[in-house]
């Protein structure tokens, strides 16, 4: 899987540098957010979709597993920058409340810090 991770004030930013999100990289993704998840200090993570042009399943279930994990972490876990073939995805798997997409990274930004 192709990411970059960075740190911005007191938050992870995990930023996607694939077109697909497909059952090639969710493996790659959970384990890149378990590693994340298990960094104590970290208690707020973004996933920057901006570049994911395309989503299945496997990649909707790793995105559900990170935020399981999160969950159970008490860290707050959002997305921001999914494009629209993959928030018609999310829409159609009823998961639009769960996998909290912020339009900009912005828009992410200022919903973490009201967390």
């Amino acid at each position: 899987m192709n990411f970059l991770l960075e740190e911005v004030q007191d938050i992870a930013v995990l930023r996607l540098k694939e077109q697909r999100l497909d059952s090639m990289i969710a493996p790659d993704l959970k384990a890149q957010l378990l590693v994340l998840l298990n960094n104590e200090k970290r208690n707020k993570i973004i996933v920057d979709l901006s570049q994911v042009g395309y989503a299945d399943s496997s990649g909707l279930g790793a995105l559900l597993f990170g935020l399981r994990q999160s969950r159970e972490m008490g860290t707050v876990f959002i997305l921001f920058g999914a494009q629209k073939r993959v928030l018609t995805l999310l829409q159609i798997a009823h998961l639009g409340d769960v996998l909290v997409n912020y339009p900009s990274e912005a828009d992410a930004m200022q919903a973490m810090h009201k967390k």
